[in-house]
């Protein structure tokens, strides 16, 4: 498998197919289970953002969202086993009519979804399968929002990702940013510790927001193959992280980042309530 500058073994294939299939019997034998452990919190900062701000139905950008895995989650109340049995099983013919079934059979969250993502096919089957309100097909890496795109994300009341932010950076965040047009959406990002959060946590930091660290560590998924394994560990030991008990054991690690406002910051980042 060929793997990419970052080390990682290159999976692009599976985020441009029509429908999830790819996508889940790829990640379903390297066990990808991180929106599965961001669930709650996202769950708990989202019933936080309400109980502070009064907003009853707050709207969630979800960046790299896929297939609109997070809101499946979120939204809908799905766990990713089911996920995994249902697209590892179905037939192409039958898979959208199922999301389809599931969201109809569901009592949605109070919340929205927005979707900002590179890949149209897979906006096109979140949007088709109900997982998502609204989308953003765009790079925001490589060129500004437009002012289509600025007025889908005017609303954001919170931004949330599992795993894209590396790929996507400080340009993407400072442009969503400017496109907020003044509100600061609060913002939850869990992020493999191979990649540095320091510059978009400077440039969120410039516009007044404050990041805690959660102290919890979240696994991704398994090395793909070997030299991944290897790539990886050498990256960890260039910027100084030890991955014993972690890396070192053969999975890829996450870290939570919660930012807010200033003003609104929290010394904790998430209290999530028993159930």
């Amino acid at each position: 498998m060929r793997v990419d500058s970052t080390g990682k073994v290159s999976l692009d294939h599976i985020y441009t197919e029509p429908d999830p299939r790819a996508y889940f019997s790829t990640l379903r034998g390297l066990e990808y289970q991180v929106p599965q452990a961001a669930k709650p919190h996202f769950e708990a900062l989202i019933d936080e953002y309400r109980r502070t701000t009064g907003v009853t139905v707050p709207r969630v950008l979800d960046i790299g969202c896929s297939y609109g895995i997070n809101a499946a989650l979120v939204k809908y109340g799905a766990a990713m086993d089911d996920l995994y049995e249902r697209y590892c099983d179905a037939s192409g013919e039958t898979v959208l009519a199922l999301d389809r079934e599931f969201v109809a059979s569901r009592t949605p969250s109070d919340v929205r979804f927005t979707g900002l993502d590179v890949s149209g096919p897979a906006l096109e089957y979140a949007l088709a399968a109900g997982f998502l309100d609204d989308a953003v097909h765009a790079d925001f890496e490589s060129a500004d929002p437009t002012a289509e795109q600025r007025a889908t994300l005017a609303g954001t009341d919170l931004v949330v990702s599992t795993g894209c932010l590396g790929y996507v950076g400080e340009k993407s965040i400072s442009r969503l940013i400017e496109a907020f047009d003044g509100r600061r959406p609060w913002m939850a990002h869990f992020v493999l510790r191979m990649f540095p959060f320091d510059p978009i946590e400077e440039t969120l930091a410039e516009a007044g927001y404050e990041t805690v660290l959660a102290e919890e560590l979240f696994r991704q998924r398994r090395f793909a193959t070997d030299e991944e394994r290897t790539l990886v560990l050498d990256r960890l030991a260039e910027i100084g992280l030890d991955p014993r008990g972690r890396e070192a054991d053969g999975w890829f690690y996450a870290r939570l980042f919660v930012s807010r406002p200033r003003e609104e910051a929290r010394p904790a980042p998430i209290r999530i309530e028993e159930k």
